[in-house]
């Protein structure tokens, strides 16, 4: 009798990400938490990578408990994908202001990610990848997912804005 073993993925260096970033799908499940609630959870998620920045996880809206978000006033611009749009976390007792954001309506070359959403892993309870509890990208500004199948330095360090 034969067992299966299960192969470990293999590590991937966010300096070998491209740049300009690429979208991937992604049939891992994604759950995020917050304040006892599943705010996403899902198997269909597209993940974006980008050199020097651990992957960002986009997941698509009808997998979020979108009657939670409500739009901020917050809009940031990607020289790739375009104007972002962030969203405000109610959940019963919280708020948790510009907790992710969306592309509404990106540019051509990344038109895969309108109708999903992005969170910042380190402003909810939990994230996590197949059961694997998923690390904060350092800095406030970067929403990248670490894992342990990514390896950096990742921007978003101390130090690390000229990069």
């Amino acid at each position: 009798m034969s067992q299966v073993q299960r192969q470990p993925r293999p590590t991937e260096s966010v300096w070998d990400y491209p740049r300009p970033p690429c979208v991937v799908p992604d049939a891992r499940r994604i759950v995020v938490r917050h304040g006892g609630v599943v705010l996403a959870d899902s198997g269909r998620c597209l993940r974006v990578l980008e050199t020097s920045h651990p992957p960002v996880f986009y997941v698509p809206r009808e997998d979020v408990r979108t009657d939670l978000l409500i739009r901020s006033t917050r809009v940031t611009r990607c020289e790739w994908k375009g104007v972002a749009c962030y969203w405000t976390l109610e959940v019963p007792g919280m708020t948790v202001e510009d907790v992710a954001w969306s592309y509404e309506e990106p540019e051509p070359a990344y038109a895969a990610l309108a109708g999903h959403v992005a969170v910042y892993p380190g402003r909810v309870d939990s994230c996590t990848v197949d059961g694997e509890r998923v690390l904060p990208q350092p800095g406030d500004f970067y929403g990248g997912w670490i894992t342990g199948e990514v390896v950096g330095p990742f921007k978003g360090l101390a130090g690390s804005a000229g990069w």
